[in-house]
C-alpha cells in the first residue's frame, strides 16, 4: 500500500505534508485529485518536503499526497523517435488542447511496432542484451534491450509481427527462481545513469559540419562542450545547425526554459527539414523535449535529466547520440528559485551551494562507452549558457568550464557584424584536439595539426596588429604586417564564416575542410614569397583569384573537391612572376620619365 500524506503548507512549486506512512527520498508522488506529479526532496521527521512539476494553483492544506514507491521515472521505447515532449517526457500536441493536461501520465497509449525476435526460449539473457529489433511505421530500425536490472533464462518471447510497445515481450526466470517479464517500453529513473560495461577514451571527434568547430575546436565523440554567449549572439541558431549537420545517429534537442517563440520555431521547423545524411525527414532521428519559460519552474529542473536519460537509452543500442541543451542557465535559474522556496542558504549569485555538483552530475553522463550488450555507443553533451549581461565570470559559466572539454565562446561584436558562426577564435578552446590527429590523417589530412597551429597563430597575430593599427594607423604598418592582416581577413571570410542558410555551405565535410585549409596555406606561402621578391601589397590584394578564394565555401561543395585543385592552379598561375611584373612596370615608368 502506498504511503499517504496531507499538505500542511504550500508555496509555488514547493509543499510540505504530514506523513501517514513511510516515504523515500526522491520518491515520485501524486498530489491532489488531479494527480499532479511531484518528487520528495527532503524528509524531516513526520513531514516531507516535495517539489511539484505542475501548476499548483488551487492547492491548499488538507489536500492528499500519495507516494508511488518508485523514484521519478520516464518511459523509454521505440516510439520516442520523431516525438515532441514536455520536460517530463509527456507528449506535446494533440487535437484536444494546446497545453499538457494537468496530472497527465507518461503513457502514450498503444504504439504498434514491427518486432523481430533475436532470442528464443532456453537462451540465457544477460542485462542489457539485445533481444530483438523493432520498427515504428517507416522509421529507423531500433534494437530492443533486456532491462539493465534483469537477467536469467528466457521462458517465452513474442513471435515476429506487429506488437504494442507496452505488451509483454519476453518472460524470463531469474537466478532467484522468480519469473519476470518486460515490454519494448520500459521505465527508468531519470536521476540514475544507465549502467555500461566500461567507459572508453576519446578517439575521434563528433563531426559537426561547422569548420571553425571541427578544425580549430573539436569536441570528442562522447565528449562535453559548452556554448556561452550573450543575448543575440546566435546560441539557438548554432545549436539548430549542429542538430541538422552533426554526424550523430540520434539528436536529442532540449529547449530548457527558453522563450516560447524560439521553441515554437523549433517545433515548426524540424518536422519540415530533410536529413542530409539519409534524405529522409530529420525528425525520424530526433527527439525534441520542450520546456518553455512559462511552464512550471520545477519541471525545468527535471527536464535536463529526462533528456540525458533518453540519450542514454539510444546509446545503449550502440548509437552515437548528441544532446543539445538550450540552455543550462535557465535550468540553473530554476534550481535557484526552488532552492529559495526551500529556505536554503544561497551561494554565489544566489544559486544554491550544490550548483557545481549538479552540473558535474549532468556533464558526467557524457561518454563513449562499451554497452552491456558489447556494442559501442556515445552521448555527446552540448550545453548553451546565457550569462547575464554577457558576464562569463558568473557562476554557471565558471563552473561549467570545469567540466567541459570544448568551450565555444560566442562574441557579441562578431554577431553584430553578421559573422556566423560568431565563435570567437581567441576565446574558445578544445582540450581534446591533439587526440584527433589520427582521425584527420584518416581523412587524408596528415598536416591538419600543423595547419591548425599555423592559423591559430595567424589569428593571434591579427589581434596584436589590429591593436597596434588603432594607435598608429594601418597604413603605417610595414608591408609584411599588412599582408598578415590581409591573410587573416581572407581566412576569416573564406574559412571561419559559414552560412547556415546556404545549400552548399551549411555543412562542410572533414575532407572539404582539409582541402580548404591546404589551399589557404598555399596562397599564404605564395603571397609571402611574392612580397619578399618585391611585389607590392596592392598588387597582392588585386589578384583576381582572391575573390574566388574568399567565396570558395559558397561555390565549391562537398562533392566537388576537384574544384579546390583547379582553384589552386589558378592561384599559383596568378602569383607566378608577380614580382617581375611589378618590377617591369616600374622600369617602364622610369624609362618614360
Amino acid at each position: 500500500m502506498s504511503a499517504r500524506a496531507e499538505i500542511c503548507w504550500v508555496s509555488g512549486p514547493v509543499l510540505r505534508a504530514r506523513c501517514e506512512g513511510a516515504f523515500a527520498l526522491r520518491e515520485a508522488i501524486s498530489v491532489g485529485p488531479l494527480g499532479l506529479l511531484g518528487e520528495v526532496v527532503r524528509i524531516e521527521g513526520e513531514e516531507i518536503m516535495a517539489q511539484v512539476y505542475e501548476d499548483t494553483t488551487g492547492l491548499k492544506p488538507g489536500v492528499e499526497v500519495r507516494g508511488s514507491g518508485l523514484p521519478l521515472s520516464i518511459e523509454l521505447g521505440p516510439a520516442l523517435l520523431g516525438g515532441m515532449y514536455d520536460g517530463l517526457l509527456r507528449p506535446l500536441g494533440g487535437p484536444d488542447t494546446a497545453f499538457v493536461r494537468a496530472g497527465a501520465s507518461f503513457g502514450r497509449g498503444h504504439v504498434v511496432a514491427a518486432f523481430e525476435p533475436a532470442v528464443k526460449p532456453g537462451d540465457a539473457l544477460s542485462a542489457g542484451m539485445i533481444v530483438g529489433t523493432a520498427r515504428v511505421g517507416d522509421g529507423p530500425l531500433q534494437k530492443v534491450l533486456c532491462p539493465p536490472d534483469m537477467a536469467g533464462e528466457c521462458l517465452w518471447v513474442a513471435a515476429a509481427g506487429l506488437l504494442a510497445d507496452d505488451a509483454l515481450l519476453v518472460r524470463l526466470r531469474g537466478a532467484d527462481g522468480i519469473e519476470h517479464g518486460f515490454a519494448m517500453r520500459q521505465r527508468w529513473p531519470v536521476r540514475t545513469p544507465r549502467p555500461v560495461a566500461r567507459r572508453l577514451p576519446a578517439e575521434a571527434p563528433l563531426v559537426t559540419g561547422q569548420r571553425i568547430l571541427d578544425t580549430l575546436f573539436p569536441v570528442a565523440l562522447g565528449g562535453r562542450a559548452a556554448i556561452p554567449g550573450g543575448f543575440g549572439t546566435g546560441k539557438t541558431v548554432l545549436l539548430e545547425a549542429l542538430a541538422r549537420g552533426c554526424e550523430a545517429d540520434v539528436i536529442v534537442y532540449l529547449g530548457c526554459g527558453e522563450r516560447g517563440n524560439e521553441i515554437a520555431g523549433v517545433l515548426e521547423e524540424f518536422p519540415e527539414l530533410e536529413d542530409p545524411r539519409s534524405g529522409r525527414p530529420l525528425m525520424q532521428r530526433t527527439v525534441i523535449i520542450a520546456n518553455t519559460s512559462n511552464m512550471p519552474v520545477a519541471a525545468r529542473e527535471a527536464s535536463i535529466y529526462s533528456a540525458v536519460t533518453v540519450a542514454e537509452w539510444f546509446r545503449d543500442q550502440g548509437l552515437n547520440v548528441a544532446l543539445m541543451a538550450d540552455s543550462t542557465s535557465r535550468w540553473a535559474e530554476a534550481l535557484r528559485e526552488v532552492s529559495g522556496r526551500f529556505g536554503e542558504l544561497p551561494g554565489e549569485g544566489g544559486y544554491p551551494a550544490y550548483l557545481a555538483s549538479r552540473l558535474a552530475d549532468f556533464y558526467e553522463r557524457a561518454a563513449l562507452v562499451e554497452t552491456l550488450s558489447g556494442a559501442r555507443g556515445s552521448v555527446t553533451l552540448i550545453g548553451a549558457i546565457s550569462p547575464p549581461s554577457g558576464d562569463f565570470s558568473e557562476p554557471v559559466t565558471s563552473h561549467t568550464k570545469r567540466y567541459v572539454r570544448a568551450f565555444w565562446t560566442l562574441d557579441v561584436k562578431r554577431a553584430q557584424a553578421r559573422f556566423y558562426p560568431a565563435v570567437h577564435p581567441l576565446m574558445s578552446y578544445s582540450e581534446d584536439a591533439a587526440r584527433f590527429r589520427a582521425f584527420w590523417a584518416g581523412q587524408g589530412a596528415d598536416d591538419w595539426w600543423a595547419l591548425r597551429q599555423r592559423f591559430l597563430a595567424l589569428l593571434e597575430e591579427q589581434a596584436r596588429l589590429e591593436r597596434m593599427a588603432r594607435i598608429i594607423g594601418k597604413d603605417a604598418l610595414p608591408p609584411r604586417q599588412q599582408l598578415t592582416l590581409l591573410q587573416a581577413e581572407i581566412f576569416n571570410e573564406a574559412f571561419l564564416r559559414q552560412s547556415a542558410f546556404s545549400a552548399v555551405d551549411r555543412i562542410a565535410t572533414p575532407a572539404r575542410q582539409a582541402a580548404m585549409l591546404r589551399l589557404l596555406a598555399r596562397w599564404m606561402d605564395l603571397a609571402e614569397a611574392a612580397l619578399a621578391e618585391g611585389a607590392t601589397l596592392a598588387a597582392l590584394a588585386a589578384v583576381p583569384s582572391l575573390r574566388a578564394l574568399a567565396r570558395m565555401g559558397e561555390e565549391i561543395g562537398n562533392q566537388e573537391l576537384q574544384g579546390f585543385e583547379a582553384l589552386r592552379e589558378r592561384v599559383e598561375a596568378e602569383h607566378t612572376g608577380l614580382a617581375d611584373k611589378h618590377q617591369g612596370g616600374d622600369d617602364a615608368g622610369t624609362a618614360a620619365g
